[in-house]
C-alpha cells in the first residue's frame, strides 16, 4: 500500500481562510469548509479557521463549516437548483472534486478549468486530460489523429492573461484575456472540439479555429489599436483560406505518424506532425 502524510502549516491555513473569504465576497456565493470535528486533524483546523475568520470582514457572507458528507449534500442540492457553492478543501480533496463534478456534469474533465492561487501571488491554471493521455498518443502514432481536447487549456490561458492583468496592471494582457474568452465562446457555439473519429477535425483543427476566432476578436476590438492592426490581416487570411486549411489538416489522417520517440519525441518530427497545413503555417509565420 502507498501511504502519504501531509504537514499542514499555519501560514497556508491563514492564506486558505483569506482566499475563501475573498472568493465568497467576489462571487456572492456561500463558502463551505469541508471539515469533520470528529477527525483530530480537522478538529485542529476548525479551531484555526474559526479564529482566523475573525480577521476578515465576513458580514453578509455565508461561510459554513460542514462535514464532507453534509457539504456534499448541500453542494449537490444547490447544483440541482443551478446555484454555485464554493468548496473550501485541502488540495487532495480539491483534485478529486475538480474531476468528479465536471465528469458528472460534462462527461469529461477536459472542459473544466481549475485555478489554484498561490501564497506569493501567483496561480496554477489547470485542466484535465479528458481521458487517458497514453491512448491519445497511441492513436496519433497509429493513424495521425490527435483527439486531445484543448478547451480547458484555452480557458486556462485566458485566466492566466486575466491574472497577469489584475496583478500587474497590464492593459494589453486584459485585452488578450477578453478576446480569447469571446473566441472560446464562438468555439463552443460552433462545436470545434475534436470529433474523435477519422474524417473530422482533431486537436490541430481545434487550434486552427481557436486561432481564427481569436484573431477576429483581436481585429474587431477597439481597446488596443496596435493589436487590432497586427491581427486584422491574419484574421482575413485565415477566414479566406478556411476550407483549404481544414482540407490540409484532414488529408494527413489515416497514416502512421513518426514522432521520433514516445517519451522524448524528436522536436522536428513532432513539429511536422502537429503543423501539417502549409497554408496555416505560412499565415501564422507571417505575423
Amino acid at each position: 500500500d502507498l501511504w502519504r502524510a501531509c504537514q499542514t502549516k499555519d501560514e497556508p491555513i491563514r492564506d486558505w481562510v483569506k482566499l475563501a473569504v475573498t472568493r465568497s465576497r467576489l462571487s456572492g456565493d456561500p463558502a463551505v469548509f469541508w471539515l469533520d470535528e470528529n477527525r483530530a486533524h480537522d478538529a485542529n483546523l476548525i479551531t484555526k479557521v474559526t479564529d482566523y475568520l475573525k480577521d476578515h470582514a465576513t458580514t453578509g457572507l455565508d461561510i459554513q463549516i460542514l462535514t464532507p458528507e453534509a457539504a456534499t449534500k448541500l453542494s449537490v442540492d444547490r447544483i440541482r437548483e443551478g446555484k454555485n457553492t464554493i468548496s473550501v478543501t485541502g488540495n487532495v480533496l480539491r483534485d478529486y472534486l475538480t474531476d468528479l463534478f465536471p465528469i458528472l456534469e460534462l462527461g469529461t474533465s477536459a472542459k473544466m478549468l481549475s485555478i489554484v492561487p498561490l501564497i506569493a501571488g501567483g496561480g496554477l491554471f489547470e485542466t484535465g486530460a479528458g481521458g487517458s493521455a497514453p491512448k491519445h498518443v497511441q492513436q496519433l502514432v497509429k493513424e495521425d489523429y490527435l483527439r486531445w481536447d484543448s478547451l480547458g487549456e484555452f480557458l486556462a490561458l485566458a485566466s492566466s492573461f486575466e491574472h497577469l492583468a489584475q496583478t500587474t496592471g497590464n492593459a494589453r494582457a486584459q485585452v488578450l484575456a477578453d478576446t480569447l474568452d469571446r473566441a472560446t465562446g464562438t468555439f463552443l457555439d460552433n462545436d470545434r472540439s475534436p470529433g474523435r473519429r477519422l474524417g473530422t477535425i482533431d486537436n490541430r483543427g481545434s487550434h486552427f479555429y481557436l486561432g481564427l476566432y481569436w484573431a477576429q476578436e483581436l481585429a474587431a476590438q477597439s481597446d488596443d489599436a496596435e493589436l487590432a492592426s497586427q491581427f486584422g490581416a491574419l484574421a482575413q487570411t485565415l477566414a479566406d483560406n478556411e476550407d483549404t486549411i481544414v482540407s490540409e489538416l484532414l488529408a494527413v489522417q489515416g497514416n502512421a505518424a513518426d514522432l521520433g520517440g514516445y517519451f522524448q519525441p524528436d522536436p522536428a518530427k513532432a513539429a511536422a506532425i502537429m503543423r501539417p497545413s502549409a497554408t496555416l503555417n505560412a499565415a501564422v509565420d507571417s505575423l
